[in-house]
């Protein structure tokens, strides 16, 4: 039996100052940015010409470089020596979750109640978000073309759920919640709601002049910090693990490559896509051109051909991580009977034969491998055969590009929670496995 190593709290500290730092993905990726840029890498702009003399600007020279785009960010490093025709190791995951987004025209209220109109953004479980306190982030954009990103993190809305006297089915019906009346929260006193009221509001947290803003991505989250849970401390209560926990990880294991760079026989990448929650169809989701297109013009600029790009992706591998279910102990009958993959039992192998994920008997001798390496444990994961599972960007990226893609994560709870829950361990053991994966 293989022996885990052993657990680096470090590592989840890390992790849960990551998710504090990242309320949306568009913080996620300047976070990524800043840790990448610490580490040594570079960013390069897509307007850029990407020509082969090696400049420091030119991501044809060997070393660290990133692309970033809204929401989403592309990081790879290219060890010396590497040919046109190198193939890529490429770690995806998602840097967006499910939560409230603003809409348009955000200012709205009733009855003395002064609220913000949201849209529900993907498949959160709607009653997470009631009587919770929650912070607005995001990006605004600026009337001279500018963009600054913008987090209020302080309870700010709170979506009230109804008292029980006087709705006393819920005891027998359950919680009925109507996604357009319910679930706006409320911010404020008052019957003198005004369009531009929250625009404004943002405009003076920012230090910014009326009438500045002309622009926003806006959404709300959950302020109340990652912690540790139970009795050893060995459990990790937070939100946007889904899928922050795969960024970092991912994030960790390209910089634990390229700090040893001999080591190095393919060109690590990782691609944090944002839009996975809504089907990945977006300029910076994994169904768009995005990471093809870095690819591409990194064969290029190294000197290479459509040959030798062609040479590169067949030879390439993703393992495209986010997190999985765990066993529910109160729910096991959800779960298929042979597979219980546990808290604590290191990265899950997903499986699924109607390739709503993609991994076959091929990457799952890859992950073998770099686990064996790691000297981590893992499990296998498929869905009970009466309840279709999701998917991933693993079958989109597969699909696109034509590499050969496994499908892996993390075991949690209380998936698209506002709030998730997985051991504490199990990112150290994802990162460990990514780290191998990069360097066989």
């Amino acid at each position: 039996m293989r022996t885990s190593p052993r657990f680096d709290r470090g590592h989840t500290d890390d992790l849960m100052s990551f998710v504090t730092a990242s309320p949306s993905p568009y913080h996620a990726v300047a976070s990524a940015a800043e840790r990448l840029e610490k580490a040594g890498f570079r960013q390069v702009a897509e307007t850029d010409a990407w020509d082969a003399e090696g400049s420091t600007a030119s991501p044809a020279g060997t070393g660290g470089r990133y692309v970033l785009r809204g929401g989403a960010l592309i990081a790879w490093y290219v060890p010396e020596g590497a040919a046109p025709h190198t193939p890529f190791r490429i770690l995806g995951a998602h840097t967006d979750s499910p939560n409230l987004r603003v809409k348009p025209l955000p200012d709205s209220g009733a009855h003395g109640w002064r609220q913000v109109a949201v849209e529900i953004y993907g498949g959160p479980l709607m009653n997470s978000w009631l009587d919770r306190d929650l912070g607005m982030a995001g990006r605004v954009f600026l009337r001279d073309g500018s963009t600054r990103l913008v987090d209020v993190d302080r309870p700010l809305l709170r979506v009230p759920q109804l008292a029980i006297h006087l709705d006393r089915s819920v005891s027998s019906d359950g919680l009925q919640l109507d996604k357009q009346r319910h679930l706006q929260p409320v911010w404020g006193l008052g019957n003198d709601v005004r369009d531009g009221d929250l625009i404004a509001f943002l405009e003076q947290e920012l230090g910014l002049a009326a009438g500045e803003v002309t622009g926003w991505d806006l959404m709300t989250y959950p302020v109340e910090p990652p912690a540790y849970l139970g009795r050893d401390r060995e459990l990790l209560a937070s939100p946007r693990l889904d899928n922050l926990l795969s960024v970092h990880a991912g994030l960790a294991a390209l910089t634990a490559a390229a700090s040893a760079p001999e080591n190095l026989t393919s060109i690590p990448v990782l691609a944090a896509f944002d839009h996975e929650e809504t089907g990945s169809q977006s300029d910076t989701g994994a169904d768009g051109p995005l990471l093809g297109s870095v690819l591409e013009r990194s064969v290029h600029a190294r000197g290479g051909s459509p040959e030798d790009r062609a040479r590169a992706l067949a030879a390439t591998v993703c393992l495209s991580s986010d997190v999985g279910h765990a066993v529910h102990p109160n729910y096991a009958e959800r779960h298929d009977p042979t597979h219980h993959p546990r808290a604590g039992g290191g990265p899950i192998l997903k499986v699924n034969a109607n390739n709503r994920y993609a991994t076959d008997g091929s990457g799952r001798a890859v992950f073998a491998a770099a686990c064996e390496k790691a000297g981590v444990p893992f499990q296998s994961f498929v869905s009970h055969n009466s309840m279709p599972c999701g998917t991933t960007i693993g079958p989109i990226t597969a699909a696109r590009h034509g590499i050969r893609t496994v499908d892996i994560g993390v075991a949690i709870l209380s998936m698209h929670s506002a709030r998730e829950m997985c051991a504490a361990a199990d990112p150290y053991l994802l990162a460990s496995a990514l780290t191998a994966f990069l360097e066989s």
